[in-house]
Parts: structure tokens; sequence; C-alpha cells
């Protein structure tokens, strides 16, 4: 796989430098102590200010936890390790020196134990150099049962931002300490991922089939507790949110979620699991929500986790108290979306439908034609394209044709006012918005003559698109066709001049307009242009009498 770094070692100096380079570092600063001692504090941090520290950590590929929630509100410092790795017990005691006043220090540490044994021997030498040092750890993965150390995942981050609160508050160590523990005892979390995570490792091999995920993972890298078959996404959400929903208690208590990415799951990708999510039986016991969001990753892996902790009063207020790191995106009340009036749209079949058979048959033969050749023009398209054209064309050609009972076939004036509507509401893709605008402006003109109106359009669609004759687009076979329609030539011409406009765009070194100019040179070599071919097999199919 393709990546980013220079080397694995300098990986995660390098991503902390570029942290405090960042907007969201404005207010961070590290101690000094690379390669050994990672760790990332905050800016403004009094020691003698009288307030409990919170500091956490842990090996990195979680960002941006750890160090993307240090600021207020969060985390005082964050430790970071190496890839997976727990970091020192000489960096996390460095860390604890570095933050932590008369009013002492809370360790958040997710459940594993390189992390419970050198954060445990840190806060062993602090405390023997006389400072007040608690531990709370987390362990919020419910997916393998029975298991005396479930693993600390997501929910981490949740009990980052209760510590944090209730430490910015002022509260006392004993405090802060026991309401961190409190919301970790009813925090619980659940992963479910379509693939493993790449340490950059030049050896990786997924050991996932491609027809397989994972449910029940934990955070680096290790095998999931169930191997799963890929299903659509109200499905696979399903399947978590049935596993949390499993281990809840019975009776009204509401919760909060926090959907997270682990890592190379897609922004739309997200918000779709989050309306899956909302089909669930689980969601009816949701009053907040978090994400969907970044919060503990894996690295590239491509998957999701939720976490749910039961809400009291108090945690509830934690939870959406305002904080200063950026990577916290803030929870808010679950609810319904909201959805207002669309405005009133003008009416597309404002004027009387008439009829015309001349023209009402070659409206279907050129709907048939652009129909017929929709498989033929995306494969055009896509060898210089998004290969989608032949489909813009088609759906073009079934809007109208489907509404050839209310369009004004008699009024060519109308006509044209009614197709520039038609297809500014229903067609997609720059194409049908070009047509779209050639008939609106044709229907707006003042010319007494249909084709001259036309040509009108076409400077509109000029104007608008910015592509002009010559330029390798659609309007090489359009403009001479039109011109020519203009100018009363017979269809054997007109036809004729499409065609060989379409043919010319093939031998046109580079495109000068459309998603076509951005392709170098020589790659388009005989191969003609998309939209002019579609002009030309729709003029074609046009001929009277075919």
């Amino acid at each position: 796989m393709k990546r980013f770094f220079n080397t694995r070692e300098r990986l995660v100096p390098e991503a902390l430098e570029g942290l405090l380079r960042s907007p969201a570092g404005k207010d961070l600063c590290r101690l000094d102590g690379y390669p050994d001692i990672k760790v990332v504090l905050r800016r403004d941090w009094d020691r003698g200010a009288g307030k409990v520290a919170v500091i956490s950590g842990g090996g990195s590929g979680h960002e941006p936890a750890h160090a993307g929630f240090v600021g207020r509100g969060m985390l005082t410092a964050a430790v970071c390790g190496s890839l997976f790795a727990s970091p020192g017990v000489d960096a996390i005691l460095a860390g604890i020196l570095a933050v932590t006043g008369e009013a002492g220090c809370l360790l958040v540490v997710k459940n594993y134990t390189g992390d419970r044994l050198n954060f445990g021997l840190a806060a062993e030498q602090a405390r023997a150099l006389g400072l007040k040092v608690e531990m709370v750890i987390v362990g919020d993965d419910i997916s393998l049962p029975g298991h005396r150390q479930a693993r600390g995942i997501a929910g981490t981050v949740l009990v980052h931002k209760a510590a944090g609160h209730m430490a910015e508050s002022g509260a006392s160590l004993d405090r802060v300490a026991a309401f961190a523990g409190g919301v970790a005892a009813r925090t619980r979390s659940i992963g479910l991922s379509l693939s493993d995570c790449d340490t950059y490792d030049e050896e990786h091999a997924s050991r996932l089939a491609a027809d397989e995920g994972e449910l029940g993972l934990g955070i680096h890298g290790e095998p999931g507790a169930q191997r799963i078959a890929l299903a659509d996404a109200g499905a696979l959400m399903a399947l978590a949110a049935d596993a949390l929903l499993e281990t809840l208690p019975e009776g009204d208590a509401r919760y909060a979620l926090m959907l997270n990415n682990l890592g190379t799951t897609p922004v739309i990708e997200m918000s779709l699991l989050l309306e899956a999510f909302a089909g669930s039986a689980l969601a009816r016991k949701v009053a907040l929500v978090a994400g969907p969001a970044p919060f503990m990753t894996a690295l590239d892996m491509n998957g999701f986790s939720l976490t749910l902790v039961e809400l009291t009063g108090e945690i509830a207020a934690a939870l959406q108290a305002d904080v200063g790191p950026t990577a916290w995106t803030g929870m808010a009340p679950w609810q319904e979306p909201v959805v207002i009036p669309v405005p009133a749209l003008p009416d597309i079949f404002a004027a009387e439908p008439s009829n015309n058979p001349a023209l009402r048959d070659a409206v279907q033969r050129g709907a048939k034609a652009l129909l017929e050749n929709e498989e033929a023009l995306n494969a055009l398209d896509a060898r210089i394209g998004d290969g989608d054209a032949g489909s813009t064309f088609a759906e073009t050609a079934r809007v109208i044709d489907g509404a050839l009972d209310r369009l004004p076939l008699a009024d060519p004036q109308a006509l044209m006012q009614t197709l520039g509507r038609l297809l500014a509401r229903h067609a997609g893709g720059s194409s049908g918005a070009l047509l779209s605008i050639l008939f609106a402006t044709a229907g707006r003109s003042t010319q007494e003559r249909w084709q001259a109106a036309l040509l009108e359009g076409i400077a509109a669609m000029q104007g608008y698109g910015g592509a002009r004759e010559g330029d390798r687009t659609m309007l090489d076979a359009l403009i001479p066709a039109v011109r020519a329609l203009d100018e009363g030539a017979a269809w054997a011409d007109i036809v004729r001049v499409a065609r060989g406009g379409a043919d010319a765009t093939a031998r046109m070194g580079k495109a000068e307009a459309g998603r076509a100019s951005y392709i170098p040179e020589g790659q388009l070599d005989n191969v003609p242009d998309p939209g002019a071919e579609a002009i030309a097999r729709l003029f074609e199919a046009l001929v009277p009498g075919k």
C-alpha cells in the first residue's frame, strides 16, 4: 500500500511536529526529549493554579488520540509511544512532573498490559517524589465476554472528556478520579471493520478475504472476535448495534453514543452509518450523539466503532461542555432530521399540452437512440472521463420521453421553455444542465424563428460552460448542426455536419474545456468526445421518415 512517510522510526515525532505547527496545535507545546520522550502538553497550563492535571497516552497510530485531545476541558498532557507501543516509564514520569502541582494528577489508561505496567510504574515513582497521582483504567470493549481484561478502545475518549471537565471545574483529585472511574464503568464499545490495518509493513497481507469483515476488534490490528460476511450498511450496523444492546441492563436508562471512524472509512459512508444506526433498536435508547468522526483510529483500518455511556445528569453535562481541542467535535442531542418545506418552484408544465405528430415521432426516435447507445457512450467516456456520459444523456432522454403527453409540442417557444424547466429539475450532469440552459434561453428569445432562438441558446451554453467550437466538447457537433438547421439546410446536410464535428474531435490532440481538458495530450488520440458523439447519433436518429 502506498503511504506518506519517511521512515517508520521518524513517523511519530514528525507527525507530532506537524500537529504543533497546525491550527489544532496553536495552544500546545512539547517536552524537549525526542525520540524517547514524546509528550504534548497545554501551553497555558499553570501547575500552581490548583487544578488537577489529566494525563493519558499510549501507542501512536490512533490519531487524533491522544495528543489531539490535549487542551482546555480535556487532557493536560498526552504521552505518546511509538506505533501501537506503550510509552516508556521515563516518558510518562516526565509528563507527570511537567504538569502536576499540589492538586495532583489523574492518569487515564487503556487496559493493555504495557500501558498498565508503564503508567503504573511511573505513578509509583511520582508518588515516591511526593506527588498525588491516581489512575483510572478503561476497559470498554464488550466483544470478548467473560474475558478478565476487557480492552480499552474508543470509549477512553469519553473518559478523557469527563475527567477533563471535572478537573477544569476545580474538583479535587479524589472527585475527579471517582467521576472518571464511574464514567469508565458505564462505558462500552464494539468495533466493526472491513479491513485490518497496515503498520507500515512492506510484507503486509490482509488476513481478510474480499468478502469478509470482522466484528469485535481492537485498535492495534489484532483479529476480531468474529469473521463476518459482507452485507449492506444497514445489516452490518445492526450486527454492531445489536451486540451492544445485548449487554445493556434492563430499564429505561438513556445513553450517549459516539460513532468513531477507525481510520479510512469515507466521510459520506460514516454519515450513512449514523443513519443506519437510527434504524436500530438501540437508537431508541440514545439521547446524545458525538460524531461521526475519527476519535480513536487504528491507522488505515476501514471500519467504525460504537461507544455507549449510560447517562446521568452530571455525565451529560460533562460530555456536552465546551472544550478547547478541535478533535473533539462536540456532543449534541439525538434528534430526527429537521425538514422544512421546499419553496414554491416554477411550474414545469405551465403551458397547455398540444400535439405535433411529426415532432413527437422525432422525439421518440431520438430518445430511443440515446437509450440504445447508453453503454457504448459510457464505454467511450470511460477512456477519457468518469464513464457516465451515456447514462447522463440516457437520463435526459427518459425525462423528455416520459413527459411527452404533457409537452406543448405544437408551440415551439412554449416547448423550449418547458424543456428548459424540465431538464433543470430532473436531468443530471453537466450535459443536462447545458441543455437546460440552451432550451431556457431559446424559450425566452424574441426571435421569430425557433431555429434562430436555438442559436441564442447555444450562445448561452458557451457563456455559462466556457467552451467554444473546437474545444473538443459536444458543441463541436451541436453548433454546426444547429447553424445548418437555421440556414434551412436539408436534414442529410445537418446530419453530415453533426457527424463531421463529432469525428473531428477524435483528431483534436488536446481538449480545451470540460473534464477531458485535464487529460494529458496524447491520451485522447483517436477517441471522439462522448458528448459530441451523442449529439451526432441523436441527429442521425432524427432524420425524417427514418
